[in-house]
């Protein structure tokens, strides 16, 4: 099975692009702090993560640097040719779904009134898994 949650903070505003054939895609990079650090010291993990279609373009207009998520989906690992003949590999993960927690980053527009998904949810510091 290959299942992969992951609950960080966006480290920059999603880049959203479109295929040849339209689909909407967006990829951006999701800090997650580790369970254990070394004396008391915040480590982080940075992912790649890659969504596809109406997801894509939730993502691109909601999202934005800081913004804390919880990604559901799956890695894959990919291959192609640089330019200069050598073969790269990109490990990414690909969301199924993307829910929104926390409260937004202060600088949004303070006119959409809305609840996010996960707007009631205690700090990761509350949470006991």
């Amino acid at each position: 099975m290959n299942k992969v949650i992951l609950v960080g903070r966006l480290s920059k505003d999603p880049e959203v692009r479109y295929t040849q054939s339209g689909k909407a895609v967006a990829s951006f990079r999701l800090a997650v702090n580790r369970r254990f650090a070394k004396e008391g010291e915040q480590q982080a993990d940075f992912f790649n993560v890659v969504a596809w279609q109406k997801l894509a373009e939730i993502c691109g207009n909601n999202l934005t640097k800081g913004r804390q998520v919880l990604v559901d989906g799956y890695l894959q690992i990919r291959t192609y040719d640089a330019q200069d003949g050598t073969k790269r590999y990109v490990t990414e993960i690909i969301a199924n779904e993307v829910e929104f927690m926390g409260s937004k980053p202060n600088n949004t527009d303070s006119t959409n009134n809305h609840a996010d998904i996960g707007d009631e949810l205690p700090p990761d510091e509350d949470i006991p898994f």
